[in-house]
């Protein structure tokens, strides 16, 4: 089966894909913005990834969550909940963590059902 590389740099690849299954991360391109700024960022950032491979939101399988700071994270839980319509958010796990850029306050790994040319 063919491994699908969009954008594929030295480090890593905006997008992989195997199998149907897609697995990508971003990162606030906003870094030196509050949460809810920095969740709006991201958020679009995925959808405008998730477009790329013929797939949205309603397909995302499970997402992790880096966060610097638990006391981000009733803002961030609340920017969660209104992205996702009723049911469909996706399997998730939160994690404390120090990022690469300090002005970062998270960053999502992703991994979705890609659409049919990706299959």
């Amino acid at each position: 089966m063919t491994i699908h590389r969009i954008n594929p740099g030295q480090r890593w690849s905006d997008i992989t894909v195997f199998n149907g299954i897609a697995h990508f991360v971003e990162v606030p391109e906003c870094a030196q913005a509050d949460i809810d700024s920095q969740m709006a960022a991201l958020f679009a950032q995925a959808e405008a990834s998730l477009a790329k491979i013929g797939s949205d939101k309603t397909r995302l399988l499970s997402v992790t969550i880096y966060l610097t700071d638990f006391a981000l994270a009733p803002a961030m839980n609340a920017a969660w909940d209104a992205w996702f319509e009723p049911g469909t958010a996706p399997s998730r796990a939160c994690v404390k963590a120090e990022l690469a850029d300090p002005h970062y306050l998270l960053e999502m790994a992703f991994v979705a059902a890609a659409g049919s040319a990706f299959q």
